[in-house]
Order: C-alpha cells, then structure tokens, then sequence
C-alpha cells in the first residue's frame, strides 16, 4: 500500500486508541499520536518525562494501553484514556512516597488522573515514576 491516505485508528470506548500489541518505542509513539486531542498532547510530553527519568526504560503496548518498565518481562506502570481523564497506573504504586492519590481494588496498584484542564505537579509524576522503576515491576 503506497500513496493512500492513512487510515485513522479506531478509538474504542472512552476514546483509548486501538493499536496493536507491540514492543519499543515505535508502537508507543503511534498510541500517543492517536489519542484524541489533549491526551495525546500530555502522554507525549509525559512519555519524554518517563524517558529522561528511567534511561533506557523499556516500553510495549499491550491491551491497547502503553506499558513502561525497569526490567525485561515486568512494568512498572501504564496509561488508559477514559472519556474526560488520563489514569496513570502504577502497578507498585502503594509502595511509592507519597502514594499516588486514586487507590485502586488491587491492594498494590495506585493510580493517577490527569484531567485536560487541571494542573498536576509534574515533578511529583517524575518522582514517582523513578521511585516505581526502582521496585519489583508486575509481569503482564
């Protein structure tokens, strides 16, 4: 297929983008580019901040939603676009300090919910994020 317009990707309940199960950098950037509107705009600068605090951190796309870890086989958080917020999950989240605000069914996972007009401490995400690289990560 050469020449053709590309095809938009479907968005699924609550507007997560469908993209396919894959590993690296490449279908991450491809989930970024088709969130909708404002998610995809803070996931990418979000996405930059992960990189510039976990070096070398490995990245995949698994359930239509990117993954992020430490280790090979583990992740240490993930991100879902829901109709009006972002939920960042840290997989270890409990263990973090402070804990992310959102608790969650799970007894370890914590989350965080990025609203399009709400201002959140970015340094506290990078924290958290290097915090939670820093601990054993979930097999998925």
């Amino acid at each position: 297929m050469s020449g053709g317009p590309r095809e938009k990707p479907v968005l699924l309940s609550g507007g997560n983008p469908q993209i396919a199960k894959g590993y690296g950098d490449a279908p991450v950037q491809a989930w970024i580019a088709a969130a909708p509107g404002w998610k995809g705009e803070v996931w990418r600068r979000l996405d930059r901040l992960i990189e510039d605090a976990v070096p070398g951190v490995r990245k995949a796309v698994k359930w239509n939603s990117p993954l992020y870890g430490a280790e090979e086989g583990t992740w240490f958080l993930g991100v879902h676009v829901y109709a009006r917020y972002l939920k960042v999950s840290f997989f270890r989240g409990a263990g973090l300090e402070p804990p992310p605000p959102v608790g969650s069914k799970q007894k370890h996972v914590r989350y965080l919910h990025i609203h399009e007009d709400e201002a959140f401490d970015e340094a506290q995400f990078v924290d958290w994020v290097r915090q939670a690289s820093r601990l054993p990560g979930e097999k998925m």
